[in-house]
């Protein structure tokens, strides 16, 4: 089969780094497949870059994958990267592809749902109801209103120590700037942010969060993004109590919502616990796979 790659760019570069693109075709300019690779700039993973490839079930096996594979691959090594991630779902063509390509499993996550026809909405309540002494819940829209930002930005330090296995995952800096900007884009392709939040009462700081960002009909499932405590306020039931009022301001405010999708590494027990507990039930598992690239 003759094939060809052509390279397209990006027309959105975004602050905190690029994509780079690849379509492959066949001879009469047919689409036969496709690879992006976001190559991360901002401190802390300007190291790394990310790449997802697709190629339509009926070519596979043909050599597009490996093709499309190489040149992003040679393309994270022009720009200097040393690690490249892709995922796959568990057993799945990806998955075998990644691994035959030389990419080695650093992490496996298991994906949730929570059906809100199904949910045990009076133990949710209990559980948002539950006073936590020395704390109390905050939530808001879109982005993070200013007196809290600072605060807020500071934070998200708790997903530092999240657990990420083998992967040279970085370590994301965050500041008001950037609170901000991904909220900005999470509106910008028109779906809707909520953030919850706990607060230590003796000083009004934040020191916890989760953030569910809905579809913007409010229809369908709603993702949940970072869920995270600061490592001092560990061991007080915040994270629980805070998805719990998530779960239910969901349900309040989207009645049309069906669902909630979250995604935790397996080697994340305490999170996994809390997703159990509020009725969250395993859809599937993804490996991360990394590629080790040498440095010149």
């Amino acid at each position: 089969m003759s094939l060809r790659v052509t390279a397209l760019t990006d027309p959105a570069p975004s602050p905190g780094g690029h994509r780079l693109a690849w379509l492959a075709a066949d001879s009469s300019g047919t689409p036969l497949g496709s690879a992006f690779l976001r190559v991360f700039t901002r401190e802390g993973q300007d190291h790394l870059a990310e790449l997802d490839i697709q190629v339509h079930p009926a070519e596979r096996r043909a050599g597009v994958g490996s093709r499309l594979f190489d040149a992003a691959a040679a393309a994270a090594r022009e720009a200097g990267r040393r690690t490249v991630l892709a995922q796959a779902r568990a057993d799945s063509p990806g998955d075998h592809f990644l691994r035959a390509r030389g990419a080695r499993a650093v992490l496996t996550l298991t994906y949730a749902r929570l059906a809100l026809a199904e949910a045990d909405i009076e133990a949710l309540r209990r559980t948002a109801g539950q006073p936590r002494p020395g704390y109390r819940l905050v939530s808001w829209h879109g982005t993070v209103p200013d007196g809290l930002a600072e605060t807020f930005a500071r934070s998200r330090r708790a997903m530092d120590d999240m657990p990420m296995d083998d992967t040279d995952f970085g370590t994301v800096v965050w500041d008001v700037d950037r609170v901000r900007s991904a909220a900005a884009a999470v509106a910008a392709r028109g779906d809707l942010l909520h953030t919850v939040a706990a607060v230590d009462t003796a000083d009004s700081t934040i020191v916890g969060f989760t953030e569910l960002v809905v579809p913007g009909d409010g229809t369908g499932d709603a993702q949940h993004y970072g869920t995270g405590v600061l490592p001092e306020h560990r061991g007080h039931g915040l994270a629980r109590w805070m998805k719990a009022r998530s779960v239910l301001r969901a349900r309040e405010d989207h009645p049309a919502l069906e669902g909630l999708l979250t995604d935790t590494a397996d080697s994340n027990v305490p999170m996994r616990r809390v997703n159990d507990a509020l009725g969250y039930r395993p859809t599937h598992r993804s490996v991360e796979y990394q590629l080790d690239l040498p440095q010149r």
